[in-house]
């Protein structure tokens, strides 16, 4: 809410009627939100929210259990939409206005003093996660593909200090639209592809000739009941390059005076962390995409008798189709609490909003371990 607008008031009444999915509202002390719009997107699911719509969230938010994170509590403040009047007539609203200021003013000294400490620590967040259109260091009415390598050093910051508006990459209709890609185009795409690799690999190792050549004189057969083995061998090997692609290449730190990396980081990764909740782009299109897979064929094909190569890249194959389906579904889903993906998505928003140098796996986080970037687990 822009400073120079009143607080609306609203009464303990009129709060608790807005507890269903379609309009849900909450407390944190005598400030009002509507989280309607971030119901989906809760990492501990929609229901832990509606289960507490009317009531303070204050112990919620400090914990225990979970404490959560300076940017989990600036991202709530985009919700806000007004103050509680708890109908003691003018006097209390008065009153209330009155605490209203104070409290601005000790949040504004609070943010100076932690915004001061961050930056001593070289910390990514920064304390504003809404979006000032004429303050921001880029024009949002604009595309913001050529925008964001003029930022140079400031970049690192501005792009991990995620928002909740839709970005606009490219001014031109086609090259936007490129962008874009809908979750169910990943199975309608690469399933197909899946189902035939899976019955062409199965009978031709059936046919009993596919053998492994360990030396000019030496080779053993592979018989059809070790496609399966085959196929995880792929899918465990696309949960590494999993890894990789997602720590050294989306996580890679530009050069500041490097235009073109910038720009290049920001259209591969950078604005999924800016606007880590637009749906439109939580998915790999298919044409990118099919460049990977290209390459991932090819180098298995190369080193692998061709049945095994392509065995191997079957499973690898449908590893990549899970993984853009759990990555939409850790933003948007709503997972039982206590269950696999429930800690996949808790790990993952930490990832987002805390820990966006660590916690790099999406589908598992096995490699995190080795590699020592696992999110600690005293942070969940």
């Amino acid at each position: 809410m822009p400073p120079s607008t009143s607080p609306r008031f609203f009464t303990e009444r009129e709060v608790a009627h807005h507890c269903t999915k379609d309009s849900c509202w909450v407390l944190l002390g005598t400030r009002v939100y509507d989280v309607t719009a971030f119901l989906r997107m809760h990492p501990g699911g929609e229901a832990l929210i509606r289960s507490r719509a009317g009531k303070d969230l204050t112990w919620e938010m400090e914990g225990p259990p979970h404490r959560h994170s300076p940017n989990a509590r600036r991202w709530l403040e985009q919700y806000y939409i007004g103050d509680l009047d708890r109908g003691s007539g003018a006097e209390e609203v008065q009153t209330l206005r009155e605490r209203g200021k104070a409290r601005e003013q000790t949040e504004k000294t609070s943010a100076e003093k932690t915004n001061k400490v961050e930056e001593n620590e070289n910390s990514p967040y920064k304390l504003c996660s809404s979006v000032d259109l004429d303050k921001d260091l880029v024009d949002w009415r604009k595309p913001l593909a050529w925008q964001v390598g003029h930022l140079g050093e400031k970049y690192d910051a501005w792009v991990h200090q995620p928002v909740d508006r839709p970005i606009r990459l490219f001014g031109n209709p086609f090259m936007e639209a490129a962008t874009k890609t809908s979750w169910y185009w990943v199975p309608v795409v690469w399933l197909p592809i899946v189902f035939y690799l899976c019955w062409h690999c199965y009978t031709s190792l059936a046919k009993g000739s596919t053998r492994l050549e360990l030396t000019s004189e030496f080779s053993f057969p592979i018989h059809k009941h070790m496609f399966p083995v085959l196929f995880m061998m792929g899918w465990f090997l696309w949960t590494f390059i999993e890894y990789c692609i997602h720590r050294f290449v989306f996580h890679m730190k530009p050069p500041a005076h490097n235009y073109y990396l910038i720009t290049l980081h920001f259209l591969l990764h950078g604005q999924h962390h800016k606007s880590p909740f637009d749906g439109s782009r939580l998915v790999f299109p298919p044409g990118l995409a099919s460049i990977m897979v290209g390459l991932f064929y090819m180098t298995l094909c190369k080193t692998l008798p061709e049945t095994l190569g392509v065995s191997v890249f079957v499973g690898g194959l449908c590893g990549y189709v899970v993984y853009d389906m759990i990555h939409y579904y850790l933003h948007y889903g709503s997972p039982k609490k206590g269950s696999y993906l429930y800690a996949l998505k808790a790990y993952h928003v930490k990832h987002h909003f805390e820990h966006q140098r660590s916690g790099f796996g999406i589908t598992t986080t096995f490699w995190d371990h080795p590699f020592n970037t696992a999110i600690p687990d005293e942070n969940f």
